[in-house]
């Protein structure tokens, strides 16, 4: 009896895309925030949580530790962890910083979402599918 190798041929990993990305205002205003903080901050946590008329809501805030399951992305400078928990929600999402004459806001452009209210608050996002 002849022995067979049947072990799989290497074979390259493709990419990872990320499951957050920054626009370049965003990626400015967080490092501009982050080099002013009077606390050391690692990166900006982003998540998602129920509430809101819609449902959900986006969390986003400076995180001082990594949590031992976030998901960490860099991009443009920043480290991103995401929420374990939130990762399937977010994929795909770029978070942008917008000024206008009355206020400035990061703002979530996320292709799973499927409603929101009109307060621009809250949300209803969908799990993104796996194909």
């Amino acid at each position: 009896m002849t022995h067979l190798d049947i072990t799989p041929a290497p074979r390259a990993r493709r990419p990872r895309p990320k499951v957050v990305t920054l626009s370049d205002a965003a990626a400015t205003r967080v490092r501009e925030i982050m080099d002013k903080a009077a606390t050391p901050y690692v990166g900006l946590r982003v998540g998602v949580k129920n509430g809101g008329c819609a449902g959900q809501e986006y969390v986003l805030e400076y995180a001082e530790a990594a949590g031992p399951l976030d998901e960490v992305v860099e991009d443009k400078g920043v480290t991103i962890l995401v929420e374990p928990k939130a990762v399937l929600f977010l994929i795909g999402t770029e978070i942008d910083y917008e000024v206008s004459k009355l206020s400035s806001k990061f703002v979530f452009r996320n292709p799973n979402e499927t409603d929101a209210c009109g307060c621009g608050e809250s949300v209803t996002i969908e799990p993104a599918r796996q194909d």
